[in-house]
């Protein structure tokens, strides 16, 4: 990909923003490396929230985990798994960072909108501004059997009560005005008179009514986050979330539909176009040169997919125990099973498995491969791989085209996986101009450029989105 002249594009002065997703529980992280650290001590959060900070990142992301994965009741042992209370460890590192926003995945189906508002609030206060909200609707009845509740709500309830959930959070953080507390020691009332309001909610999820017990924090609200990529979940976020974290950034033209579509979802229910951030998750791979690259990847992809991963990835598509076969063999020869996935394994539901077995062999009986190269070469791709320059050029192409604002990254390497981006990467984009020199504020929302919160806007901003 060649350079491009800056001023004969869609958005010339657009800038690439990054966050990063210490994910805890996958196999994308290469936990058998020399290099490898610990995936559970916290020297190793400190590490990547402290590079990332380096490299101007926006975002230290953490996933949730509430349970481990299992298949067929036994613990899945063959990924790393270590995902502590992400508000317990955002709140650590706020005090060993100084600008990079925090974001905690915290779960609408399982948590209390009263209880989790307050941590968030908490974690927002602590850090400054600098916290954020990713908001998940777990659908598993495997999870769900962690809960007192048991089970799990059917799709379109999750986001029912997503939304009830979030406008509750709204409601109590807004339950104190600017300003609210005295400014001086001589006030006659600590608070100022009539600036804290009640909350009082009944719905049908929620049955809530007290007193916020803290004050709004610098930059308002926590920044939301959304994650679901089916209709429903683009809607939730055209209507709620500042930032989508999507699966919609490897391929130029799948990433520019998809940013395409969300924002018609935003000009539908009367936001701006440009309100909100998509930073989809990506791997990038760095070489000296292209050939270095690329033989970079092989190594890591082989690493990432081990023979016995590769037998479980398989053992999902086709529905049957494959842990006796031989990864480096062929393809099994029976058909797949065709059952309900429970989410174990954390895996997606797959729709067709055997157009996608069919679809396997094919490719498989072309190309000579065994079972394990084509799971590495036909499962879920992900990243993108090059030289700094090349990778350069091509997010160049990414932002100001319209297609991402950025992207999360999932380093394969824990914790010294960043190095090569801040060190060699970011000089790029920024001789680019599409990277920032420096933070441009000091809390989570003005770093990404974002409006004020929903709950704040003014007439004039309902009209200028109109």
């Amino acid at each position: 990909m060649t350079r491009t002249d800056p001023l004969d594009v869609p958005r010339p002065h657009a800038q690439l923003h990054f966050g990063v997703f210490f994910q805890g529980v996958n196999h994308w992280t290469v936990w058998s490396a020399p290099d490898s650290g610990s995936q559970i001590d916290p020297a190793s959060f400190r590490k990547v929230a402290q590079t990332a900070e380096r490299g101007l990142f926006d975002a230290f992301f953490l996933g949730e985990g509430l349970r481990l994965r299992e298949v067929d009741g036994r613990i899945h042992d063959l990924d790393v798994a270590g995902r502590p209370d992400a508000l317990t460890q955002l709140s650590a590192l706020a005090a060993v960072t100084r600008r990079i926003g925090l974001v905690s995945t915290s779960n609408s189906t399982f948590n209390e909108p009263a209880d989790l508002a307050r941590r968030l609030s908490g974690l927002d206060l602590l850090s400054e501004g600098r916290a954020g909200w990713n908001v998940v609707t777990t659908d598993n009845a495997w999870t769900g059997a962690n809960f007192r509740r048991g089970g799990y709500l059917d799709h379109a309830d999750r986001y029912r009560r997503a939304e009830e959930f979030l406008t509750v959070a709204r409601a109590l953080w807004d339950g104190w005005e600017d300003g609210a507390t005295a400014d001086s020691a001589g006030a006659r009332h600590w608070s100022v008179p009539g600036a804290l309001h009640r909350v009082r909610h009944r719905g049908p999820q929620f049955d809530v009514d007290l007193a916020p017990t803290l004050p709004r924090s610098a930059q308002g609200h926590p920044v939301i986050f959304q994650a679901g990529d089916s209709g429903e979940g683009r809607d939730f976020a055209a209507r709620n979330a500042d930032v989508i974290f999507s699966a919609h950034g490897n391929d130029f033209d799948d990433a520019l539909a998809f940013a395409e579509d969300i924002r018609t979802r935003l000009r539908a229910v009367g936001r701006p176009d440009d309100d909100l951030r998509i930073l989809p998750g990506t791997e990038i791979i760095i070489g000296a040169t292209e050939e270095e690259a690329q033989e970079k990847k092989r190594w890591i992809r082989f690493q990432q997919v081990t023979p016995a991963t590769a037998l479980g990835i398989a053992g999902l598509l086709w529905g049957i125990d494959l842990s006796d076969r031989d990864a480096d063999g062929p393809l099994p020869e029976e058909d797949p099973v065709v059952a309900e996935n429970d989410g174990s394994f954390g895996a997606r539901r797959i729709a067709d498995p055997r157009t996608v077995v069919a679809e396997w062999r094919a490719k498989a009986e072309t190309h000579g491969w065994s079972l394990r190269e084509t799971v590495i070469a036909l499962g879920p791709q992900r990243g993108h791989v090059g030289t700094p320059s090349g990778l350069a050029d091509k997010f160049a192409h990414f932002v100001r085209h319209g297609a991402v604002d950025g992207f999360n990254v999932t380093p394969f390497l824990v914790p010294d996986g960043l190095d090569d981006i801040v060190d060699l990467l970011v000089p790029e984009l920024q001789e680019r101009g599409i990277y920032r020199t420096e933070y441009t504020g000091t809390t989570l929302r003005e770093n990404l450029g974002l409006r004020g919160p929903l709950t704040h806007r003014t007439a004039r901003d309902r009209r200028q989105a109109g």
